[in-house]
């Protein structure tokens, strides 16, 4: 395994698809910077993406997402809807 591919695999890639005006996109903004302040040694990329644009709209199909917000980890659908703060630290601190 490369240096460049060990390297990578530290940073755990967070996409959030959102919509304007969603109550439950803005909680879930608040949720991950809260962990990003809480957990600054957590290497996160974080990736907020308009639902309705060609890239949200072809991640949402990909994962299946029905609901705002999405929040995909990874490159694998972690949750739609509203984001559950003690489930999503749960998940991100045991990866």
């Amino acid at each position: 395994m490369s240096c460049y591919n060990t390297f990578k695999n530290l940073i755990m890639v967070i996409k959030l698809l959102t919509a304007e005006g969603c109550s439950d996109c803005e909680n879930a903004k608040q949720i991950i910077n809260e962990i990003k302040n809480k957990f600054p040694y957590l290497k996160l990329q974080i990736e907020e993406i308009d639902i309705t644009s060609l890239k949200g709209l072809e991640l949402a199909v990909e994962h299946s997402v029905m609901s705002n917000p999405g929040i995909i980890i990874n490159e694998k659908l972690f949750s739609t809807g509203h984001l559950d703060r003690d489930k999503f630290f749960d998940k991100i601190l045991a990866l």
